[in-house]
């Protein structure tokens, strides 16, 4: 079945739902956020009964965002035998939604459906729309609402700008694509508001924030057998300086260290909790794919943004960061 075909398909089966909702993925980033916003705001003009929930925190820097502080982020609030439609956004694998197992118990009552440019992992969607080479989630719902002629306003072109500018790093990711300029550019016709959603956004960081990043400047090192880059976050420098309202400072952090020229990769490791490994890869050389060493590592990702944990802590010895 062609494509259009399939966008009119889950239009329709969204249109016709009895109540609907949508869900992204735990510690939702911005990608994520417009994203839900980008849907909330399409629904509830359309007047459908729609529920939004994303578990964990987010920066109150997002709530520019139409509708963005009526996402639910507490399951316990979330009854999913009240819903007969759901809509699962940027999420990669169903267990990022932290509703797995209530999914699969109504699983025959739920008509499922999912927009996504990660890599696929598992199947649980009725209709499935992934593009692992758009930049972002809300690239994918703009030719989804674009396909069902559906009215761009302000509200929802700030949503898929914001979308774009946060899963691209303001257009420096090489996700960025030809496809990805256009539709930013058009969402700027239709009112979106560059520079409120640029301060919203990278202008926004604290004191405590720029800490952070200076301590991974400092432990910044390049391999040159591997030619890598890496740098390293300890406990203690995560629990001395990380502003608990900047969610998505990991993700912004490594974005800004694949900057670096003459690397082919680059990787942040840290340990967010004590004993816990995280480690975020980014490469803008065509040649790499730092997915397949995040999913041989037990992770997964883009080709381009990947990511893996493991169990362990950080200690430095003879000058040599390790995981021990």
């Amino acid at each position: 079945m062609k494509e259009n075909d399939l966008y009119k398909i889950a239009w329709e089966k969204i249109m016709a739902a009895n109540n609907i909702l949508l869900v992204a993925h735990v510690n939702p980033d911005g990608d994520a956020l417009s994203a839900l916003s980008a849907f909330l705001e399409v629904l509830k003009k359309s007047g459908r009964k729609v529920s939004a929930y994303a578990e964990g925190q987010f920066s109150d820097s997002f709530f520019f965002l139409p509708y963005s502080s009526e996402i639910i982020a507490n399951k316990e609030q979330i009854v999913l035998s009240d819903f007969d439609t759901l809509v699962i956004l940027d999420c990669g694998s169903i267990n990022r939604t932290n509703l797995a197992p209530e999914i699969f118990k109504q699983r025959s009552s739920l008509f499922i459906i999912e927009f996504d440019h990660h890599p696929k992992i598992d199947n649980h969607a009725d209709l499935e729309f992934r593009y692992s080479d758009a930049a972002s989630t809300t690239e994918i719902l703009y030719h989804f609402f674009k396909h069902n002629k559906v009215l761009f306003s302000r509200n929802l072109a700030n949503a898929i700008l914001t979308g774009i500018i946060t899963d691209t790093g303001n257009f420096l990711y090489p996700s960025t694509s030809d496809d990805t300029v256009s539709i930013a550019g058009e969402m700027l016709n239709y009112g979106a508001s560059f520079p409120k959603i640029f301060q919203k956004t990278y202008q926004n960081k604290s004191l405590r924030t720029m800490k952070l990043w200076g301590a991974a400047m400092e432990n910044l090192v390049i391999n040159e057998k591997y030619n890598l880059a890496y740098s390293v976050l300890t406990h203690q420098d995560i629990a001395a300086n990380k502003d608990e309202d900047d969610e998505d400072i990991f993700g912004n952090l490594v974005g800004f260290l694949s900057n670096l020229g003459g690397v082919k990769m680059v990787m942040l490791i840290r340990e967010e909790k004590l004993g816990e490994i995280r480690c975020s890869l980014r490469s803008s050389d065509p040649s790499a794919d730092v997915s397949r060493l995040a999913l041989f590592l037990g992770g997964g990702g883009h080709k381009k943004a990947a990511a893996f944990s493991m169990s362990g802590s950080l200690v430095k010895i003879n000058n040599v960061w390790q995981i021990v």
